[in-house]
């Protein structure tokens, strides 16, 4: 991707250094949002419960960034602010207003309106706050564990996160989620995959524009659909448990995942997106 000497955005929030603290939400509302969403590349809910507790007091500590963490952080504000550009207009285009979200930087764990976090959950959206959260140490997570090396295959995590943000203004996420309390969770599943199968779907539509802004170069799609593979809920559970449980799956397969984020690159409009009226996602 095209991303060294362009202007990255302002609404990057660096909070490395800063232990999150206080007592993490748990339960209903905006604390079972993060607990739905936050397993976008393979955590595991039993974690994230697992760190959302009271862990104490905020605290800080300087934070020395190594030269790696700081090109990877320029990357990520990069990435975000192509975002803001593509999803203003595509706004526009439909009389609508886009509200730019916050990006944090965090190391370690972090507080946000849904809770406190640890990096295990992986990069995650809080709709309580509109804010994306991620642990740098995630890009090499995404290389080592998931087999999913390359730039683009970090955009595409955070145009993934941006895509949970468009659900969020667009109303989806409030329809969606209170579906919770009226089905047995096997069923709130099914409505589960195809929440976060249409965020990849979303993904694919900022793909698109960025292409048509000449900034992908070759490989780079490849390398986005490699990661969406690579955190398929079926490719997950048979590299932890050697077998899947179809009705267990929060995110949809590896062919799922691919499949929409292809389709989005393809259309690269908001109407081509409609995973709940798909007859088979």
């Amino acid at each position: 991707m095209k991303w060294k000497g362009r202007q990255g955005s302002r609404n990057v929030e660096d909070r490395r250094g800063m232990s999150g603290g206080g007592k993490g939400i748990i339960g209903g509302g905006i604390g079972l949002v993060i607990v739905l969403i936050v397993t976008l590349l393979g955590g595991n809910p039993g974690d994230l419960l697992g760190n959302l507790q009271n862990t104490g007091s905020d605290s800080s500590a300087p934070y020395e960034e190594t030269a790696q963490e700081k090109e990877l952080s320029q990357f990520v504000s990069v990435v975000l602010a192509d975002t803001e550009k593509v999803w203003t207009e595509v706004f526009r285009q439909e009389g609508l207003t886009y509200q730019e979200p916050k990006l944090v930087l965090y190391s370690g764990s972090v507080n946000s309106a849904c809770g406190t976090a640890g990096s295990s959950v992986g990069p995650f959206y809080c709709p309580g706050d509109k804010k994306l959260y991620i642990d740098l140490s995630f890009y090499q997570e995404l290389q080592d564990k998931f087999k999913a090396p390359g730039d683009f295959a970090m955009a595409y995590v955070i145009a993934h996160e941006v895509g949970h943000h468009v659900q969020t203004l667009v109303g989806t996420t409030d329809k969606i989620m209170p579906l919770r309390s009226k089905l047995s969770e096997a069923e709130f599943n099914q409505y589960l995959v195809r929440f976060e199968l249409q965020a990849d779907y979303l993904a694919g539509v900022w793909a698109h524009h960025a292409q048509g802004m000449d900034l992908l170069e070759q490989g780079d799609l490849e390398e986005a659909l490699t990661a969406a593979s690579a955190v398929g809920d079926d490719s997950i559970q048979k590299k932890a448990q050697g077998y899947v449980v179809p009705e267990s799956f929060t995110h949809g397969t590896s062919e799922q995942r691919k499949k929409w984020l292809f389709k989005g690159f393809q259309s690269g409009t908001l109407q081509g997106g409609d995973t709940f009226s798909a007859g088979n996602p």
